[in-house]
């Protein structure tokens, strides 16, 4: 597989370049920004068409493997294509594939068929695989090396931003103003004008993309395909992969199953309408946290800040599962904020020192993504066998695989920095 790789400047042109650099960051927020109120909405599809088509949580939880699934599928070839047409280029193309997904949403209502859904969500999240393989690289080119983790965090915050304000559009819309159905029953018709806002909002970002004046920064191609070569002689990086697996299932879990775990009696009894404007705390906390960790880790380590945040979740969990009411329901909404940080600063951390194995430790990382489609989906089978309640010790042992990674399996060992 050919991958992009990092970009290169000349001195020369560095002066000119920062004022271009700042731009394009700016730019590439609103991408983070959009596909990060798209994933959230997932949160409240799954309750909502459990609920239209009668499914189980295990049923249910296909739209997160349906969904994620694509960023293991679609990742390799993404990367191939970014290599040979651009970051720009490449831009526009998710947005215009996820656009289309957003489009299969009318005829999946009218056909009242799940399957048609499904498909709907793995072609939006295709798109969005494009720009997730486009974006990234892009951010932690745009600047120096040392504040990468820094800078990927910042525009991270603003992916969290996009899922603060989703639970509000999505819940108002797809379960109106009185937040009942209607006619007093779930219909999969309704997700029919949600996803054709998002979609014209999607071809109007692609058509802006289209004609931005953004640094065109170089790239090479490298030969060697993600299966093979020298990233995975990078202990710390497939690690990082596995931190990457972890770290996108909990999140996704969690979310996922919050409107379930909210509406239960013994947390918050609340309707679906109800939990569902609450995931706004959750998603919202990860942005705060984002924005304080960006400014944190240019004076500690990321390693260390991932270790603290992961135990917090962890113990935010436990004290949900063993309480009821209020505390059951805000320290579980309070592992967002200790989310926040966590997936930029294992990409960041994986990547470290790769050199020119930098682009297939980016591809890697990406096909890691793949855990938000299957940890979702065994919790969904956990709670239909032994509860929703306790299948949420499934998130709180991945969170302590990555304690563990940033305390140790971050390292970058002396064999990693000279065996090419």
């Amino acid at each position: 597989m050919d991958t992009p790789v990092q970009p290169n400047i000349s001195s020369a042109q560095e002066a000119e370049a920062n004022g271009g650099y700042r731009f394009a960051l700016i730019s590439l927020t609103t991408l983070f920004f959009m596909w990060g109120f798209i994933t959230c909405l997932n949160d409240i599809l799954i309750p909502y068409l459990k609920g239209a088509f009668n499914l189980s949580f295990t049923q249910a939880m296909l739209i997160q493997f349906c969904f994620f699934s694509a960023y293991f599928i679609v990742s390799l070839p993404a990367g191939m294509v970014v290599s040979r047409i651009g970051y720009q280029k490449g831009i526009v193309l998710g947005l215009a594939i996820a656009c289309v997904g957003c489009l299969l949403f009318f005829p999946a209502a009218s056909s009242q068929i799940y399957g048609i859904f499904l498909l709907a969500l793995f072609v939006l999240a295709s798109g969005i695989t494009v720009l997730q393989v486009s974006a990234n690289p892009y951010v932690t080119a745009l600047g120096h090396p040392k504040t990468a983790s820094s800078r990927l965090t910042m525009t991270q915050a603003f992916n969290a931003f996009g899922t603060t304000v989703a639970p509000f559009f999505g819940s108002y819309l797809i379960y109106g103003a009185t937040g009942e159905h209607g006619g007093g029953t779930p219909s999969a018709s309704d997700v029919q004008v949600p996803y054709l806002i998002l979609a014209a909002s999607l071809l109007l970002l692609a058509l802006i993309f289209m004609y931005l004046k953004l640094p065109k920064l170089n790239h090479t191609s490298a030969s060697t395909g993600v299966f093979k070569g020298g990233a995975w002689h990078h202990k710390h990086l497939v690690l990082g992969a596995v931190g990457i697996f972890m770290y996108v299932g909990a999140e996704v879990a969690i979310g996922s199953m919050l409107v379930n775990y909210l509406a239960s009696p013994a947390v918050g009894g609340l309707s679906e309408a109800g939990a569902a404007k609450l995931l706004a705390y959750y998603w919202g906390g990860a942005m705060v946290g984002r924005f304080i960790g960006a400014v944190v880790m240019q004076k500690i380590s990321g390693g260390y800040v991932l270790a603290f945040n992961a135990c917090m979740a962890i113990a935010l969990i436990l004290l949900s599962l063993s309480s009821t009411g209020d505390i059951a329901l805000w320290s579980i909404l309070g592992v967002g904020l200790f989310n926040s940080i966590m997936f930029p600063t294992i990409f960041s951390l994986a990547l470290h020192q790769l050199g020119k194995d930098t682009p297939q430790g980016s591809g890697i990382l990406c096909l890691a993504i793949v855990g938000g489609a299957i940890i979702p989906l065994l919790q969904g089978m956990l709670a239909d066998t032994i509860g929703v309640t306790l299948s949420f010790l499934l998130p709180a042992s991945c969170y302590l695989y990555i304690a563990y990674y940033g305390l140790v399996g971050s390292r970058v060992s002396h064999i990693n920095t000279t065996e090419k």
